[in-house]
């Protein structure tokens, strides 16, 4: 069932959301904040995420341990994923009327994707998840934000990381869907009936140098997404959400597809949790009580 921007008026407004933006494999250091989280009595009681958030989120709404989430990202997270490649597509761009260009194209084949997801989260369902999930997806036709909080989880996250011209939407109850991180890279929005949140989101990097197409195209795209999700998250805080934004501190680059650097974040996402319980602590008092950071 798709949703609008406010949460299921039938629900209980939950204490704590972990908030989950787009970040490619950072996404997993997530699974080690949970973790901190879970292990200082921490209860997460809703987790929303977009695109990579949302593939990561649904492992800790799911309750699954980070050993087994470390393992099936690794075998479901690969370069390859990329290389599906649809040579057609090259036609639809030279001759986009004789090879029947249209809102559906994609430059790569989103079958392995399909296999990977379903292999690993089944016949999952968002509503019967140990704790409540919400996948944040955007209308292909309208460009506006979706939150997916009932149905089948693999086409939820299918549809949440469906990144245009690069992968076909996905038709989710007879709407074409796409990546949330195009309406709300950091989808605090979607969690604003928590009484606090935490969230985790990513700038992207911007391009050193602008010598093709694509590397301009990207400085664009990129500097729209940091601002939109500036403006999230400053929107958030002015209408008086308690929310604490997590930062990673990074030593080395880690590119979207680097799986053999996932262990490396998860850690990070555990050293992030511990630096930040004091503040985590703070934002979980009572309104009244002690500022939050």
């Amino acid at each position: 069932m798709l949703t609008d921007r406010k949460p299921p008026s039938s629900a209980p407004a939950p204490r704590l959301a972990l908030v989950l933006g787009s970040g490619g494999v950072r996404s997993i250091a997530a699974v080690g904040i949970a973790e901190v989280l879970r292990a200082e009595g921490i209860g997460i009681d809703l987790v929303v995420g977009c695109s990579s958030g949302a593939l990561f989120g649904a492992t800790i709404a799911m309750g699954m341990p980070s050993d087994e989430t470390l393992a099936t990202a690794m075998a479901l997270w690969s370069d390859d994923l990329t290389r599906q490649r649809r040579w057609r597509a090259y036609l639809q761009m030279l001759a986009p009327r004789l090879a029947g260009f249209g809102a559906g194209f994609a430059l790569r084949d989103d079958r392995l994707i399909a296999e990977r997801v379903a292999r690993a989260f089944g016949e999952h369902r968002l509503e019967s998840l140990p704790t409540p999930l919400r996948v944040c997806a955007t209308e292909a036709s309208s460009g506006e934000p979706v939150v997916l909080t009932r149905g089948s989880l693999v086409e939820a996250l299918r549809a949440s990381m469906a990144l245009p011209f690069l992968f076909p939407s996905v038709e989710v109850d007879g709407r074409q869907l796409v990546d949330g991180v195009i309406s709300d890279p950091l989808p605090v929005s979607a969690a604003s009936d928590a009484g606090a949140i935490v969230a985790l989101g990513f700038r992207g990097p911007m391009p050193r140098r602008v010598d093709r197409p694509s590397r301009l195209l990207a400085r664009v795209s990129t500097a729209m997404t940091n601002n939109l999700m500036q403006a999230r998250v400053a929107t958030a805080r002015a209408s008086g959400q308690r929310l604490l934004s997590l930062e990673l501190r990074l030593d080395r680059h880690v590119g979207l597809w680097q799986t053999e650097a996932m262990a490396y974040l998860f850690e990070v996402g555990r050293r992030t949790a511990r630096a930040s319980l004091p503040q985590i602590a703070a934002l979980l008092e009572p309104v009244g009580g002690r500022a939050a950071a």
